[in-house]
């Protein structure tokens, strides 16, 4: 995937299991590394952080890759963070990568919208 100028490494969470896990019981994550979760269809999605170890942030994408908004997660908290509009795909990334890098809700992310769940 791509935003902007950055290309980001991704694991594909599309299916439901993948999807459930997560990144749960990981202890780090490479810089431009992230996950994205498919959805089958756009709704309020919404990520919590139960036995994940990690801070992130999770930016809730359009189908056309267009983000809708960013939400900081802690680690380890049952919290629930929700897409602020009907969202089709979520990119969990390091927190702070988005803002850090200037990215915010309307900026594009590119390659996700050929992305398909799995059942």
């Amino acid at each position: 995937l791509s935003a902007g100028m950055y290309r980001i490494a991704v694991e594909l969470a599309n299916t439901p299991p993948n999807r459930d896990r997560g990144l749960m019981f990981r202890e780090s994550m490479a810089e431009n590394s992230g996950m994205v979760f498919v959805f089958e269809r756009d709704a309020a999605h919404c990520m919590w952080m139960r036995n994940t170890l990690i801070p992130l942030s999770v930016a809730f994408l359009a189908a056309d890759g267009r983000v809708l908004n960013i939400e900081d997660m802690a680690p380890q908290t049952e919290t629930s963070h929700c897409a602020a509009r009907p969202a089709r795909f979520a990119l969990e990334m390091n927190q702070g990568w988005f803002a850090q890098r200037g990215i915010g809700p309307g900026d594009r992310i590119g390659g996700v919208e050929e992305l398909r769940p799995e059942r």
